[in-house]
């Protein structure tokens, strides 16, 4: 007899506003709200690392759920997020381009659903400084 297997997807993600192709575009995608967005707990998390001159990639054989991105333009390469006082100096942004208020926004409001062959996710980086 033949288990069914749980039907995957692939996830097309396109970066779009970089106000330049210096530095790498470092994205992370999870799908556990407890580690979004900084998926630095998350054993589970994919993450790409392209340089900013690329902007867009895919990950393919995702399991069909919630899941959320958080991307961040990082100019100068040095593997994190910039900031000055907690306010971003580098670019950021998030799936369904969740609104940024005091802080990044829930799991919840930047969380989409995977299902069927394959999903675009077309995030808008955003700039402070």
């Amino acid at each position: 007899m033949l288990s069914a297997a749980a039907p995957v997807t692939r996830l097309d993600v396109q970066v779009d506003n970089l106000r330049s192709s210096k530095g790498m575009i470092r994205i992370c995608l999870t799908a556990d709200p407890d580690n979004f967005p900084a998926c630095v707990n998350d054993a589970k998390a994919l993450t790409r690392t392209l340089p900013a001159s690329i902007h867009a990639t895919s990950f393919s054989g995702l399991p069909q759920r919630g899941y959320a991105l958080a991307i961040i333009h990082d100019e100068n390469s040095n593997a994190k997020l910039d900031t000055i006082a907690g306010i971003p100096r580098e670019g950021y942004g998030f799936s369904r381009n969740a609104a940024v208020r005091f802080g990044p926004p829930r799991f919840d409001a930047a969380r989409f659903m995977l299902a069927g062959d394959a999903e675009m996710q077309q995030v808008k980086m955003r700039y402070i400084f």
